[in-house]
């Protein structure tokens, strides 16, 4: 006989193979437009000579299913531009920004093909979003839902659905605001865990989700399931940093990379695995550097 699967069972979806992670600023102070690719076994590459306009407090998300954008930031001023990523991690020119110009701002993929850029300030805290169609255009602001906060995080979960959460609204918090897979954002969610600002966050396993390290030189992490749920306080791994950035590789694992720990600028990385343990400091590749993003592609 053959086996019978129930119609309801859960099917995860295999994410992208490589990352990217891209821009930000260097210990003197200098804006970057470098990007460094991961590999789908979460090496990371040289860096790669920059296209663009060099800044830095900005956000990266997947889109189109393969596909990456770099968008807002600030050099300063804020700007509210954005570059593309192609399917092979080339980075494209800028685009004349969409929206509000802001900075520590956060992005996220949904529907599976689609993004969104959410929250930050402009020098007042916001929550407004911009969506991002699958072919890569950014929409207009989209009155924001929630606490307007900025230095927050935000990854996938559930295959098609997202999460924002932790931040800055005038002092730290651990709230979380969900994103259906129309892109609408809910309500604020009570927190879960240590309210942090400068965090970072990707999908792994599949339908899962993580938010980690953060403000002041913390490891911990929160795994998000693949209902959206945070789960409380897990001991951290690896040097206690800020100001990083995370994403997805290698279809269902994740990477936290660069930032600032207890000794300075690092471009050590962390791995997470498909079932969200988190690895011990890798030795960095190219430029340390801070206030950079990240996202996934191919």
């Amino acid at each position: 006989m053959f086996p019978i699967i129930p119609a309801a069972a859960a099917v995860e979806e295999a994410g992208n193979d490589n990352g990217i992670f891209g821009y930000g600023k260097t210990a003197g102070g200098v804006l970057l437009s470098t990007t460094s690719i991961v590999s789908n076994a979460g090496v990371v590459a040289a860096d790669t000579t920059g296209v663009g306009t060099a800044r830095t407090e900005l956000a990266a998300t997947q889109y189109g299913g393969d596909k990456g954008i770099f968008g807002y930031g600030s050099i300063p001023p804020r700007v509210s531009m954005t570059n593309l990523i192609s399917n092979t991690g080339v980075a494209a020119s800028d685009v004349t920004g969409v929206g509000t110009a802001r900075a520590d701002i956060s992005a996220c993929s949904y529907s599976s093909d689609k993004g969104m850029f959410g929250f930050g300030t402009d020098g007042s805290q916001q929550s407004l979003t911009n969506l991002v169609s699958n072919v890569g255009v950014v929409a207009t602001d989209t009155t924001g839902v929630g606490t307007p906060r900025s230095n927050l995080a935000a990854c996938e979960y559930g295959g098609d659905k997202a999460i924002f959460g932790y931040g800055y609204d005038g002092s730290d918090s651990s709230l979380t605001n969900k994103v259906s897979n129309v892109g609408v954002v809910a309500t604020d969610t009570t927190g879960v865990g240590t309210a942090r600002n400068n965090l970072a966050a990707c999908s792994y396993g599949g339908d899962k989700g993580i938010f980690g390290f953060g403000y002041p030189f913390l490891s911990m992490t929160n795994l998000i399931s693949d209902v959206g749920v945070a789960s409380t306080d897990v001991t951290g791994v690896g040097s206690g940093k800020y100001n990083l950035t995370a994403c997805e590789y290698g279809e269902d694992k994740g990477i936290f990379g660069y930032g600032s720990n207890s000794s300075g600028l690092t471009s050590q990385t962390n791995l997470v695995s498909n079932v969200g343990v988190v690895s011990a400091d890798v030795s960095g590749v190219g430029a340390v550097k801070y206030d950079a993003a990240a996202c996934s592609f191919n």
